[in-house]
C-alpha cells in the first residue's frame, strides 16, 4: 500500500467512515498511477478504513498489477454486484459517481451514504515531493514558453494564431496538452478575464493578456502576464503598477498558518486603495495540479488555514470595460516559512512590437 492511500485510509479512520468510493479519474491516478476514461462504464476504487483496496473495472480497459485487487466485470454484468458485496456501515461517495451508480447502491444496501470527497481534496491538496518536483518543472517550461510568447508578439499576429503558435512552443518542451485554452487578449478584449481568442489584432498602446499553461508528466502549470503593444498609456501604467503592486501583496501573505482570505485581502486591498475596487472582479487565486482548478481557492470568504505543500495561484487583475485589461499571475508553493514562488519570468512593464 503506498504512502498516499495509508494517508487516506488514516483519514477514514478519522472520520469514522468504513469505506470511500472514488470514481473521479483524476483521484484514482492520484493514488494508484492509472489513467482511466470510462465514458458510461464503471471504474471504481474502493478504500476502507481496514486498508483493503479493491478496484472494480470494465474487462474493456486493460490493468496491470497495480499493487491492489482487481474485481472485474463485463457490459453483460451488473457492474455493482461486488461494490455492494463489499462495502458497509458508513460509506464515502466522491463528487464524481454518477447517478446511475450511486442510486442502485442507495436502493440495494443498508449502509449511510456520506460525501467524501472532501478527504482526498484535503489529500491532493497539500503536494509531496514528487508532485512538488513534477509542478516545478511545468513552471520552468512555463516561464521558457513565456519568453518565445514575448519574443513573437512583435510580429504583430492575431490572437487565434498565437494561440497555434504556443501549441508548437509547448510541443517544442514535451507537453502536447493546455492545461486549460490560453487566453491571447488584446487592449479592450483583455477586460474580459475570460476573453475567447479571436482574429483580433494589437494596435499601439494596446494592453496584452497571455494567461497560459501546459500539462507536464501530467501536472499542470499556469501563469498570466500582460504586456503591452508599442506604447504604454498613462492610465494603463497606473493600472499596470496597481495590479503588480497587489501580486507582491499577495504573495506576502502566503505563510503557513494565515488563511487563504488574508492572502485575497492584501491583493485586493492594494487594488481598492488605488481606486479601482470594482474592477478587480475574480476572486485572487485557485489550487492547481493534476488539475488546472484542483479544489480550492483564494477568496475573501474561503477561511481555511494556510498548509505547507499547498500550491495555488496569485492573480489579482484590473478589468476596465472597453478600454484595457491586467492580470498578473503566479502559482506559489507553501514552505515551513513562507512560499517559493515557481513562476520566475518577468513582471516589470514591458512593451512588444
Amino acid at each position: 500500500m503506498n504512502k498516499r492511500i495509508e494517508n487516506l485510509v488514516e483519514k477514514l479512520k478519522e472520520n469514522k467512515i468504513d469505506n470511500l468510493l472514488i470514481t473521479d479519474p483524476y483521484a484514482i491516478f492520484y493514488f494508484i498511477g492509472k489513467w482511466y476514461e470510462p465514458g458510461e462504464r464503471l471504474v471504481l476504487l474502493n478504500v476502507s478504513k481496514d486498508s483493503q483496496v479493491i478496484l472494480y473495472v470494465n474487462k474493456l480497459f486493460p490493468t496491470e498489477d497495480l499493487g491492489v485487487e482487481l474485481k472485474w466485470h463485463d457490459d453483460t454484468d451488473n457492474p455493482l454486484k461486488d461494490v455492494i458485496k463489499d462495502i458497509k456501515g458508513t460509506v464515502g461517495i466522491d463528487k464524481k459517481m454518477p447517478a446511475m451508480f450511486l442510486l442502485p447502491l442507495i436502493k440495494e444496501t443498508d449502509c449511510e451514504f456520506v460525501e467524501g470527497s472532501h478527504l482526498v481534496d484535503y489529500l491532493r491538496g497539500r503536494k509531496d515531493s514528487e508532485e512538488i518536483e513534477k509542478m516545478i518543472n511545468a513552471s520552468i517550461a512555463n516561464d521558457k514558453a513565456m519568453a518565445k510568447m514575448e519574443e513573437k508578439l512583435s510580429e504583430g499576429l492575431t490572437e487565434e494564431e498565437m494561440t497555434k503558435y504556443l501549441k508548437s512552443v509547448y510541443e517544442d518542451l514535451g507537453s502536447k496538452e493546455f492545461s486549460f485554452d490560453p487566453i491571447i487578449a488584446y487592449g479592450a478584449n483583455g477586460a474580459n478575464p475570460h476573453h475567447t481568442n479571436d482574429s483580433s489584432l494589437p494596435k499601439d498602446g494596446d494592453s496584452i493578456v497571455v494567461d497560459m499553461g501546459c500539462i507536464l508528466d501530467d501536472y499542470c502549470s499556469d501563469m498570466t502576464r500582460t504586456f503591452f503593444y508599442k506604447s504604454v498609456p498613462e492610465e494603463s501604467k497606473k493600472v499596470y503598477e496597481t495590479v503588480l503592486a497587489a501580486n507582491l501583496a499577495g504573495i506576502a501573505a502566503v505563510k503557513p498558518g494565515n488563511k487563504l482570505s488574508d492572502v485575497d485581502k492584501a491583493a485586493r486591498k492594494v487594488i481598492e486603495d488605488a481606486g479601482y475596487g470594482e474592477y478587480f472582479t475574480h476572486r485572487t487565486g485557485h489550487f492547481i495540479g493534476l488539475e488546472t482548478h484542483d479544489k480550492g481557492d483564494v477568496s475573501s470568504t474561503n477561511d481555511a488555514i494556510i498548509e505547507v505543500g499547498n500550491i495555488f495561484s496569485v492573480e489579482p487583475g484590473i478589468y476596465l470595460p472597453g478600454k484595457v485589461g491586467v492580470r498578473i499571475e503566479d502559482l506559489v508553493l507553501v514552505t515551513e516559512d513562507g512560499c517559493k514562488v515557481l513562476n520566475n519570468y518577468n513582471k516589470e512593464i514591458t512593451i512588444v512590437g
